[in-house]
């Protein structure tokens, strides 16, 4: 049976260093290829380098150019006291695998039901806790030294399942579905990514021998000791976790097919190879393009970290509105699916997204060009500016 996975980018690595700053909702980043990610390595972790780490398990992440790639697991400095880590995962939503990006909270919300290991069995987490201000480890689970790290304890776990299968839904993958109270644990206060994080993810898609591609789904560096450093306390993976399967060759380029279409009757006769080729068909959020802006130059650093900040929040808050609407429409297509709707009965709720869709772009379009009018004028004020004090004494 042919898989498809549909796939839209979010500006992956920029997304994680702006919501590393702080968001109120569970990031979702659509991706899009013909193929779903490998499965996931077996690996041992390494020693926790220090009191206040906690462990963030390693996944595929995703860019166009080389396709699948590892973010090894490691050993993270919690933003906060009594913060948890809630890992990302790939999920099918039901037209489409998007990749929801983990966060820091009070709670470990819903991941998927993937079996990270380690304490992330697929359901919360069984690593350890917060006691006092300090965490405590569970030395069943995690590799603690413990002559030097003394907040500790052993508790017995078992974990549900041995699969190594990489994301939820769709054909093979975990059947899991989220809480209510899940649900609520990713509606709370919480943040992003810290900065080792994004770093960390930035060093694994420079890396080519973490490429699946090169690597057959068997990682050279399955995790290491603290984000970010691929030399010291570095781990190798034991064994791949399953047959790794080459994607196919027309799908070399993840934005060059975008099969999500072909289980919406109302596109899926339209041809979509590349973004050029359809600029004003945009029917659905998970194909929206990420809004990017002209890096600030005024002369003055100060000026231009102000405008760089003002042009991060404006990308922050749009790419939440995206994903806001792409989780709305595919909540409405996997309703459809489960009515068995017919193509008369979607071809409204297709229009519906259309609409939504091309509403929220022009609402972007005319909010990225108020900020750069906001700044042209203030880039070229400095020099009339200069030339008043010289005349005020006359």
């Amino acid at each position: 049976m042919r898989t498809t996975v549909a796939i839209r980018s979010l500006l992956f690595s920029f997304a994680l260093l702006v919501f590393s700053h702080g968001a109120f909702a569970q990031i979702g980043v659509g991706i899009s290829v013909n193929f779903g990610p490998p499965a996931l390595p077996v690996y041992e972790q390494p020693i926790c380098p220090d009191d206040g780490y906690l462990w963030t398990p390693g996944y595929w992440a995703y860019e166009d150019d080389n396709g699948y790639y590892w973010v090894p697991g490691t050993w993270v400095e919690a933003p906060q006291v009594g913060f948890l880590w809630t890992p990302g995962y790939w999920g099918w939503g039901g037209s489409a695998f998007l990749f929801h990006e983990g966060y820091w909270g009070p709670e470990v919300g819903f991941y998927g039901g993937i079996n990270y290991g380690f304490g992330y069995g697929g359901v919360g987490y069984e690593g350890g806790r917060w006691e006092g201000g300090h965490f405590s480890y569970n030395t069943y689970v995690n590799h603690v030294n413990t002559t030097i790290i003394h907040n500790t304890y052993n508790t017995r776990v078992t974990n549900v399942s041995e699969t190594h299968v990489s994301y939820n839904g769709g054909t093979g993958g975990v059947e899991a579905r989220p809480t209510s109270q899940q649900e609520s644990y990713a509606n709370q206060h919480h943040v992003g990514p810290v900065a080792a994080q994004t770093q960390h993810v930035q060093a694994a898609r420079s890396n080519p021998e973490l490429r699946a591609s090169a690597n057959q789904g068997k990682p050279p560096i399955a995790a290491t000791a603290k984000p970010g450093d691929f030399k010291t306390g570095v781990v190798a993976t034991r064994q791949a976790g399953g047959e790794y399967k080459a994607p196919p060759a027309n799908a070399a380029r993840g934005n060059e097919a975008r099969p999500a279409n072909e289980a919406r009757p109302s596109t899926e006769s339209r041809p979509e190879n590349t973004t050029e080729a359809r600029p004003n068909t945009k029917n659905h959020a998970s194909e929206l393009q990420p809004h990017t802006f002209t890096p600030p130059n005024t002369g003055n650093a100060a000026t231009d970290k102000k405008y760089q900040q003002q042009q991060d929040k404006l990308t922050a808050k749009q790419a939440q509105d995206h994903q806001k609407l792409q989780q709305q429409q595919e909540k409405e297509h996997q309703q459809a699916t489960k009515k068995n709707y017919n193509d008369a009965q979607k071809q409204p709720m297709e229009q519906r997204h259309a609409q939504q869709t091309q509403q929220l772009e022009q609402k972007h379009a005319t909010q990225q060009k108020q900020v750069e009018q906001r700044q042209a004028p203030r880039q070229t004020a400095p020099k009339p500016e200069s030339r008043p004090p010289a005349e005020k004494p006359h």
